[in-house]
């Protein structure tokens, strides 16, 4: 009973944890990239 658990595993999801690694670079690009970006947005007004 406590084998059989174990066996049964879930495959991983590639396409899920794919699109999590490209948001968390899409938003560390945004957060280096923030001071200009504000500047930018403002600075037109």
């Amino acid at each position: 009973m406590e084998q059989q658990r174990f066996k049964k595993r879930k495959k991983p999801n590639y396409k899920r944890g794919l699109l999590l690694v490209i948001l968390l670079g899409v938003i560390l690009y945004l957060w280096m990239n923030a001071d200009s970006l504000i500047s930018s947005f403002f600075g037109v007004k």
